[in-house]
């Protein structure tokens, strides 16, 4: 069975009315999702994907220093989600993942949804902390990773993961930054930078996968369509 997945840091400062026009349009059947809000009503994406019949696991992160806000990545499905759970990446400057099994007529997979530290693409202990947290985690078959790693195609992080599980788009096609807002340290200028990922476990069959078009956040939404 072909599944769509899609993956995308709608970003906390991103234009909401066009963040809901594309997801409703783009017809997902799983959706991971980053930097989704707890404490912001006027941006209640969960709410919105509820109405069109999503099911979600969400984990927000109480952040400290120059953002002070409390958010986190989510997971979306069509088809319901089963054990849903949250997970603690790292001891220090702690970022989460969440999880779900998803029953695809029959097969079970498991999806996981993640927002690695931005670490302004230099070297990462603690991303590489985090994504061997996040590797225990994985199951070794019919397993689906998706979210904003901040970390470039070439990084110790993104080779770590390629170990691991299959990157199911090897073109190195950026996806951030569309404004220079989207870091007050990197000051980005234009889109030219790879931070998001969809990887799979070898015996799940990518068809495709494509950068996605929209001005709605800082990064570009990213997807893949895969044969379970």
């Amino acid at each position: 069975m072909r599944l769509k997945v899609l993956s995308w840091n709608i970003w906390i400062n991103g234009y909401f009315d066009q963040v809901k026009d594309f997801l409703a349009r783009a017809d997902a059947d799983i959706i991971g999702l980053q930097e989704v809000e707890a404490d912001a009503p006027e941006r209640d994406i969960i709410g919105f994907l509820t109405k069109l019949g999503y099911e979600h696991v969400f984990a927000p992160v109480p952040k400290t220093g120059k953002r002070k806000v409390n958010d986190g990545p989510a997971l979306f499905s069509r088809r319901g989600l089963r054990n849903p759970a949250k997970h603690v990446l790292s001891n220090e400057l702690s970022r989460c993942a969440v999880s779900a099994d998803i029953d695809v007529r029959g097969e079970v997979l498991h999806v996981f949804s993640t927002h690695l530290l931005h670490t302004h693409q230099k070297y990462p202990e603690v991303q590489i902390e985090q994504i061997e947290d996040l590797i225990r985690l994985l199951p070794r078959e019919k397993t689906i990773l998706m979210g904003d790693f901040n970390a470039t195609p070439d990084s110790p992080v993104i080779l770590r993961m390629r170990s691991a599980l299959n990157d199911t788009d090897l073109t190195g096609t950026p996806t951030w930054s569309m404004y220079p807002e989207g870091c007050d340290v990197c000051n980005p200028q234009s889109v030219n930078t790879r931070l998001d990922y969809i990887f799979t476990t070898p015996d799940l069959k990518v068809l495709s996968s494509r950068v996605e078009d929209s001005n709605a956040s800082d990064h570009l939404p990213i997807s893949a369509e895969i044969e379970v």
